[in-house]
């Protein structure tokens, strides 16, 4: 078992790894510009696509556990048909986000508030970046139809591209066009078209022959419809808390001052790091647990389950000890502003225990989607976000200032766990048990 989880968590990991490290390699080249107000125009503009991009995150995680379960009922019908359905999603939703790009940056700058140079720039990237989400989305559908099908390696395939075509842009543009901001926004967009061409490349060259077994009228099949988009609302319900949770974070943090907005960024990118490697394993879970789940294998699932959490503890712990007693030099490396980083130490201890408390919470997520037990994932959701997060927050403020939106944070995250745990038998081992019965 170990084995099977490794070799679907390693690519996730490459795969996921370089988002951050794309994070922060854009971090460190505004932070090593003039002015900080680079590093706060980055952080506006990354927060409005996060919002915009993590909504469709529901397709990716719909997709994997979809065609997971059609891949353990060995089901290639309805596998290629659940990839249509992402990618018709994918493209209606892509070209929604452009016909409303103009009162979409009104009402999010209306609603953000950001000194004026920073918001300018932030502007500037939005319309240039809003113009990459049909490659955006139409990524999502096709990772999630990779992953369901067991195959980790193509998705990380696609982000090593994306990325290293990113990065090589990013500097072109930024140091040598000398575009600053807006460069980082145009090196984004052409590195997501190159790796949506790319994932459709690998499609048609190793699942071509699965063509074959497309109906278009399958598409049009209500209730199978029905249950896609039902699971996927749930999803983006999920989704949704997460994004205004972060997007809260962020908002608040800019509403301070432009420093604590450039700290809490900076520390928010180590938090980042770790979650996309821990997610490699959560990746793991949602193919494993969709395979088992649709091959009705309780104990297969129920060992697998244990291995993973095995897994995700010992990385929470190697990221937990790097960060508490690493965190300086680390941040170094993403900005060499002396206010930046020493301010940062004050808050450090947080990032350094996000990673024991959050493993929990990113694993049961894999699980939950590759069972398609959305409806308790949505639950703990909203009861992390409600009862917890902004709880937490609103009571601790006037009391502790930045600490506080820290805390709640790692309030939020540890919930989540707790729920999916005590959640789990009900919305996922049962409903095996039963059908084996």
């Amino acid at each position: 078992m170990n084995k099977k989880i490794l070799r679907l968590a390693i690519p996730n990991i490459v795969s996921n790894i370089t988002i951050p490290l794309l994070g922060m390699v854009d971090l460190a080249l505004m932070g090593h510009l003039d002015s900080v107000n680079y590093i706060g125009a980055i952080a506006l503009g990354a927060m409005i696509f996060n919002f915009l991009y993590w909504g469709f995150g529901f397709l990716r995680m719909g997709t994997s556990g979809f065609t997971a379960q059609a891949y353990g009922r060995r089901s290639m019908p309805d596998s290629i048909h659940t990839l249509a359905r992402a990618l018709l999603i994918a493209f209606m939703g892509a070209l929604l986000l452009i016909l409303l790009q103009y009162p979409i940056e009104k009402l999010t700058f209306w609603l953000i508030s950001s000194e004026p140079e920073v918001e300018q720039l932030a502007r500037s990237y939005f319309y240039i970046r809003i113009w990459a989400a049909p490659a955006t989305i139409g990524i999502y559908a096709l990772i999630g139809w990779y992953v369901g099908m067991q195959n980790t390696r193509f998705p990380m395939f696609m982000a090593i591209l994306i990325n290293l075509v990113n990065i090589g842009l990013n500097i072109l543009f930024v140091f040598g066009l000398n575009m600053k901001s807006d460069g980082v926004a145009l090196g984004t967009l052409l590195a997501q078209y190159s790796g949506l061409f790319f994932g459709l490349f690998l499609f048609r060259k190793y699942y071509g022959k699965l063509l074959k077994h497309f109906k278009r009228e399958s598409l049009r099949n209500i209730s199978i419809l029905k249950e896609f988009m039902t699971v996927n609302k749930d999803i983006f319900i999920r989704t949704l808390c997460i994004i205004i949770v972060f997007t809260f974070f962020t908002s608040s943090s800019a509403a301070v001052n432009k420093h604590i907005l450039a700290v809490n960024t900076v520390l928010l990118q180590l938090f980042f790091v770790y979650s996309y490697f821990v997610d490699g394993f959560a990746y793991a879970a949602e193919a494993l647990t969709g395979k088992y789940f649709g091959a009705q294998d309780a104990v297969l699932l129920k060992k697998s389950v244990k291995k993973l959490f095995a897994w995700g503890l010992g990385i929470a712990v190697v990221f937990s000890a790097v960060y508490g007693f690493g965190w300086r030099p680390v941040i170094w490396l993403l900005t060499d502003n002396t206010n930046v980083i020493n301010a940062a130490g004050e808050f450090s201890i947080w990032i350094g225990l996000m990673p024991l408390l959050a493993f929990a919470s990113f694993l049961w997520d894999g699980i939950y989607i590759g069972a398609t037990a959305s409806v308790q994932m949505r639950n703990s959701m909203l009861i992390a976000t409600l009862v917890v997060f902004f709880p937490v927050f609103y009571i601790l403020r006037p009391y502790f200032g930045n600490h506080a939106l820290w805390i709640a944070l790692l309030a939020f995250l540890l919930t989540r766990g707790i729920a999916q745990y005590f959640m789990a038998n009900r919305a996922v081992f049962s409903k095996v048990l039963s059908k084996r019965v």
